[in-house]
């Protein structure tokens, strides 16, 4: 049982209780689990009796209560004592100290006269001498009475207080005839009052100065001393039997609390044992942990009376139930107020306990600081029947999947128990709404429409029915419904579908063999009629092809006249401009004119160049141009191209560069090659910006070697790439010199490469530059040796 803290009374339930709370993955290694499912439950065992200590708070408790009213009423009459002792002690001090200041003042009163009597007029009145004597003599009732030398009064101060002979007043005492020499001392007054006196004797006309006070008044002021000590005495008694009283009465309250605190401890440990429960208390300030005696008991642990650590905590707990630094994180933070988890922990003999603990985080109202309390209670019993429990229902369940037809079970409440995926295939429905507890409207409000009809075959035994069932699909089902014992029912539906289909294959037998034989005849006629369409359809080929092919002869005639009709007045005007600007007969004059034949010259061939490339163009689409391949030195080949265009790169501060072996033969037309080269560089160079850097490059690709040509230029997008690659049509409207070309490039570079058997591919993205490629076939390839043959022939 949990410890009772004395500044708070409340149980002491620290936890580490991230194990109680560990995001406690119930997963973990399947050997374990067996083992702990064959693993006995720990029988609970009592701990060791302790040693009573000797500074048991509960010992000293009961010590304290029968001691406090004992040493309360020791202390009073011991104050007692002490104020009697005190008040005695003064008592009979008050009356010598009385005599002694009554014999000074005796003596004040008689040194005040005569020094009066030197001083005053002879014949003065005895009145008026003695007032000449300090007031203060006659406090706290004191007289003071002069006599002449008879030893009658003459004068009395305070005045009314009497006349006569002084010897009468003072009792017939000695004390008037000894004067001085007798001292003060206590006499018996003319009316039996005891009294204080003392005499002295004087010189000239009065006899005797006697000071007298009542014996009572000189100890009023011990008596109010006496009194006030009294009343301080009585208040101090009254005070202490008060604290007395509240101390017995709330130690006996104690006293009964705390039985009946023993008897709920005892109720709590008789609960907790027999139900296989412990009590958690973890300062989540400090970090301490306390147990419950019945938690010990639950791990079959010796009881300890100290805290536990955190890291004995975690020690215990299993390394797949979650991370306790974790949890204590979350619940410090104030993530977490409430725990509610299972977890296994290791027992004295090393096996673990499954355990499940609710926790609450509380704030004690002592010092402030978070606490989580709660319970641990041992399930290792119902976590070995669930393990059961879900063991034969995932064999139910694998039998269920394995039936060939569709299968599903309702309870009692029309609400779904389980079915197998041929029922969630059948009726379409997700995992979600096949999830054990929905009901049957709910299942079947989220599923597909199904059968178009059905009609009852028999009732079965038990209220239960056989129907079959049309499917929207053309399938037929066969579903046999029965009521079970505890109300639900079960429903399984086969497929009959090939049953029905032979079925009504029979029945159709008959007139698809009739209706068979009326095809025959009407597909005879049909056949005649489509062989004569075809007939004409050939003829009407034929015809077209020849028109294309002459069509095709007139274009290419065509192209070969206008080339050559266009080449030879070109010639005379290239020779002619070149003429002129080298002024082979002469300064031509002005400077201007050197330019105009200088763009003469360029525009010349450069018409030449495209009409080149139209009829090429047009020769090979017509078959007319063959490829004399032969082996080459590919290095040499890229080489001179690089040479090429080499100076119109650094013209526009582009960076040109070469990375090809120097050792790699292929299958090529030289020429070919060339021109396929010219074309890719010149287009790289066209479209690349100045600073940018243009690359040609080689590689071996099995026996023959594979050329690639990129660039950093604007690149081109997938539907520009696919429009490059068609005859006459360009990217862009991007013009060099004023003239922007047929776009005929790279749609003769292709053509060149398939005539070696390769092919040109072209990768890019607007902005990322552009990369073209293609391959040439080395010298022992199948594709080598076309090219040879085709060559050849």
């Amino acid at each position: 049982m949990a410890r009772a803290n004395a500044a708070d009374s409340s149980l002491c339930l620290d936890t580490t209780a991230s194990g109680l709370f560990f995001a406690l993955s119930p997963k973990g290694d399947a050997s374990a689990r067996d083992d702990e499912a064959e693993a006995p439950p720990p029988q609970p065992r009592r701990p060791a009796p302790r040693r009573p200590s000797l500074f048991n708070p509960s010992r000293l408790e009961a010590l304290l209560r029968r001691v406090v009213p004992v040493a309360a009423g020791l202390f009073l009459l011991l104050l007692l004592g002490l104020a009697l002792d005190a008040t005695l002690q003064s008592y009979y001090q008050v009356e010598p100290e009385a005599l002694s200041e009554l014999e000074a003042i005796g003596q004040l009163a008689a040194d005040d006269v005569e020094a009066a009597l030197r001083n005053a007029s002879p014949g003065a009145p005895a009145s008026v001498l003695l007032d000449s004597t300090r007031r203060h003599i006659v406090a706290r009732g004191r007289s003071v009475l002069l006599s002449d030398r008879a030893g009658q009064i003459v004068a009395v101060l305070p005045e009314g207080a009497g006349a006569g002979a002084l010897t009468d007043r003072l009792g017939g005492a000695p004390l008037a005839v000894l004067g001085e020499k007798a001292g003060a001392m206590r006499i018996a007054g003319p009316n039996g009052l005891d009294m204080l006196a003392a005499v002295r004797n004087l010189d000239g006309p009065f006899g005797q100065i006697a000071v007298i006070q009542p014996v009572d008044l000189a100890f009023a002021e011990w008596r109010a001393s006496a009194w006030r000590a009294a009343l301080l005495l009585l208040g101090t008694a009254a005070m202490l039997a008060l604290l007395v009283f509240a101390f017995v009465t709330q130690a006996r309250r104690a006293a009964q609390a705390e039985t009946e605190r023993t008897r709920i401890r005892a109720r709590i440990d008789a609960a907790l044992e027999h139900g296989r429960c412990g009590l958690w208390d973890w300062n989540l300030a400090t970090g301490r942990i306390h147990w419950s005696e019945s938690m010990y008991d639950m791990l079959g642990m010796p009881a300890r009376d100290e805290f536990l650590s955190f890291g004995e905590i975690r020690a215990l707990l299993h390394p797949d139930d979650g991370d306790l630094a974790d949890i204590a994180e979350q619940l410090t933070a104030g993530a977490l107020q409430t725990v509610d988890h299972a977890f296994r922990m290791r027992d004295a003999r090393g096996a673990f306990v499954w355990l499940r603990a609710r926790a609450q985080v509380i704030r004690d109202a002592a010092d402030g600081q978070p606490h989580l309390v709660g319970i641990a209670v041992d399930i290792s019993e119902q976590q070995r029947l669930a393990e059961h429990s879900a063991a034969s229902d995932r064999r139910l369940r694998d039998a269920v999947e394995t039936i060939s037809a569709a299968f599903v079970l309702w309870d009692e409440h029309n609400q779904l128990v389980l079915c197998n995926s041929r029922f969630q295939r059948l009726h379409g429905l997700t995992d979600a709404c096949v999830a054990p507890g929905a009901s049957y409207a709910q299942v079947m409000a989220n599923s597909q429409p199904l059968v178009e009809s059905s009609e009852t075959v028999r009732d079965a035994d038990g209220g239960g029915r056989v129907y079959e069932a049309r499917l929207a699909d053309g399938r037929w089902l066969q579903i046999n419904e029965r009521r079970t014992k505890d109300g639900g029912y079960v429903s399984v539906g086969a497929d009959i579908s090939d049953l029905k289909r032979h079925e009504q294959s029979l029945l159709d037998g008959e007139r698809k063999l009739m209706a068979t034989i009326a095809d025959l005849r009407k597909s005879r006629q049909t056949l005649e009629l489509q062989a004569q369409q075809l007939a004409e359809l050939a003829e009407r080929y034929l015809e077209q092809k020849a028109a294309a092919e002459a069509a095709n002869r007139a274009k290419s005639d065509f192209l070969a006249n206008m080339s050559h009709e266009l080449r030879t007045p070109l010639t005379h005007i290239i020779g002619f401009a070149e003429m002129m600007e080298n002024e082979i007969f002469g300064a031509i004059g002005h400077q201007r004119y050197l330019g105009y034949a200088g763009d003469i010259r360029k525009s010349g061939e450069y018409l030449r160049g495209v009409i080149g490339d139209v009829l090429e163009m047009s020769r090979l689409e017509a078959g007319q141009i063959t490829v004399a391949a032969r082996e080459i030195d590919v290095a040499v080949a890229l080489d001179q191209a690089v040479a090429d265009f080499q100076d119109a790169a650094r013209a526009k501060q582009v960076t040109l560069t070469l990375e090809a072996p120097r050792d790699k033969k292929a299958f090529a037309d030289a020429a070919a090659l060339s021109k396929i080269l010219e074309t890719l560089l010149k287009n790289a160079l066209k479209f690349t910006p100045r600073g940018g850097h243009v690359a040609l490059r080689a590689q071996a690709s099995g026996a023959g070697c594979e050329i690639e040509v990129e660039d950093t230029g604007c690149g081109m997008s997938p539907e520009e790439i696919q429009q490059v690659c068609r005859p006459f049509e360009q990217k862009s409207p991007l013009m060099v010199d004023g003239m922007k070309g047929p776009g005929l490039g790279l749609s003769i570079a292709r053509s060149l490469v398939e005539l070696h058997g390769g092919a040109l591919q072209i990768d890019s993205a607007p902005g990322q530059g552009a990369r073209v490629r293609f391959t040439l076939p080395g010298p022992g390839e199948a594709s080598a040796n076309k090219i040879a043959l085709t060559t050849a022939a």
